[in-house]
Parts: C-alpha cells; sequence; structure tokens
C-alpha cells in the first residue's frame, strides 16, 4: 500500500524507507517491515489499545519491541517500534529440532513468569477475559471461521453465547503471573542460540499461566500437523509440558483454548 495515511511523527521516520508487509498472524492488522523498525495499524478498539503501555512498562524487563512513535486517527491505532531481530518459533530450524523448540518455548515462558508483577499496568485476570468476551459477543466480533471444528454445532456450543455462559460457570483456579496473552509459535523469536525477543503483545498482563501453556500447546499442534503449512511432522507437543516441568491439567487447558475462541 503507497497511499496509507500515517500520523507526521511516523510519515517522517520512515518516508523513502523500504518494507515488506507481514501476512503471518489473525490480528487483521497491517505491518509493515522496515530494516529496523515494524509498523502495526489496525482497527482502534479497547484491545488493541494495550499494547504501547504494556510495552512501555516491559521495557528493560524482558526483550519486546521498544515503543518510537504511536498515534490514533480515525478510527485507526498506528504503532510504529524496534524490530525483534532472529527467527520465529515456527521457523523451520526449529521445527526440525523439537527438543530445542520446546526448550526454548519453556524458557521463554519462564522468563515471562519471572516478571514482578507487583506494579503491572495491565490485567487480563478472568474476570478481565471474561468481560471482554461478553463484549465480543455482544459486538458480533466472535470469528466463527477462525474455530475449532469441534467447538460449535453438533457436540460441540450451541453459538458463542453458550459458550460464554459455559465459560462463566466453570472457571479454573487462577495462577497469576505475567502472561503474554497470545503465546503461539510466530509472537516467539529465536536466534541459534537463545531468546530474541516477544511480539504482538497486546493481551499481555497480569494472568493465568495456563493460557500461556494452553495456547502455546495448541500452536505446537498445528504447527506440527500441517495446518500452517503442507509439511506435517512427527513432534509431540506434549514436550512442551516436559520441558516445563509441570503435568497437563487438561481442565485448565480446554478452559482457556475454549476461551479463546471468543476471541
Amino acid at each position: 500500500m503507497t497511499d496509507l495515511w500515517l500520523p507526521p511523527e511516523i510519515e517522517k521516520k520512515t518516508a523513502d524507507l523500504s518494507y515488506t508487509e507481514n501476512s503471518i498472524g489473525m490480528s487483521g492488522a497491517l505491518v509493515r517491515i522496515y530494516e529496523d523498525m515494524v509498523l502495526k495499524v489496525q482497527s482502534s478498539a479497547p484491545w488493541t489499545k494495550r499494547e504501547v503501555t504494556i510495552l512501555k512498562w516491559l521495557c528493560g524487563k524482558i526483550p519486546v519491541p521498544e515503543v518510537i512513535a504511536c498515534g490514533e486517527q480515525d478510527g485507526k491505532t498506528y504503532l510504529l517500534m524496534t524490530r525483534v531481530k532472529g527467527k520465529m518459533a515456527c521457523d523451520e530450524f526449529f521445527l526440525q529440532r523439537p527438543e530445542l523448540l520446546t526448550a526454548r518455548l519453556a524458557e521463554a515462558m519462564r522468563m515471562l513468569w519471572d516478571v514482578d508483577i507487583s506494579d503491572c499496568p495491565i490485567s487480563r485476570d478472568q474476570e478481565t477475559e471474561l468481560a471482554e468476551a461478553r463484549l465480543r459477543v455482544e459486538w458480533g466480533l466472535v470469528d466463527l471461521d477462525n474455530v475449532e471444528p469441534t467447538t460449535f454445532g453438533p457436540g460441540g456450543f450451541k453459538d458463542p453465547e453458550a459458550l460464554l455462559h459455559w465459560l462463566e460457570r466453570n472457571r479454573p483456579s487462577y495462577e497469576p503471573v505475567l502472561s503474554h496473552g497470545d503465546f503461539c509459535l510466530p509472537n516467539v523469536f529465536f536466534t541459534e542460540t537463545g531468546i530474541s525477543g516477544f511480539i504482538d503483545l497486546g493481551d499481555a498482563g497480569v494472568g493465568d499461566r495456563w493460557r500461556d501453556i494452553a495456547l502455546c500447546h495448541r500452536s505446537l499442534r498445528h504447527n506440527m500437523s500441517g495446518k500452517y503449512a503442507s509439511k506435517e511432522r512427527e513432534i509431540d507437543a506434549d514436550r512442551l509440558f516436559d520441558a516445563l516441568g509441570v503435568k497437563p491439567d487438561a481442565e485448565k487447558l480446554r478452559w482457556y483454548l475454549l476461551l479463546d475462541e471468543l476471541f
């Protein structure tokens, strides 16, 4: 796109720079990738405005993009930030090395959980998540084309409203940590020697560690099954539990995966 309006401060910093547009991800945002910066443009909404707040709070705590400039105009938010280098966790290099991949994912998750959350400005606890899910259901924002095939219909829930009622009645126990909120493989970057950064942190905040575990485990399963590529791989996603040193909690895994169907 060449006709995209940009806030003057962002236009000044990006004018005449070459870029590519990123098509990976489910956020619906327009993402321009420059050599050392990333521009993210998306529709304004309560859940699109948190990213600047959490990125500024996380700066210096863990490797995340640094906010360069941001703005809002005509129903869109604009965020220019530094670019995280390295490879996505779903890069072929790591998919071919399952033991390394699961070890790195577990290390990245523990890095998040080790952050002191006592003054974290964003809450993503169950009450907050369910309230936001309620808004999404009421506003008709649930993407029914991007859910697991068994979630709705025969053997599943009648509709998003029925799923929301179930979630409200069946809340599991709560284990607060700094949660990424969308801990899937494209949102974690590695080098060959370590963790280089986290991206797409608009849903990050104080939340349950099992949301990270559930979404990461599902992302592993999908990447290994060939859902996002033509090649199916023989990798056991349950390696993640071993790498984390936790026993699978089927109740919490199911609750957080079903919650995510409304987002």
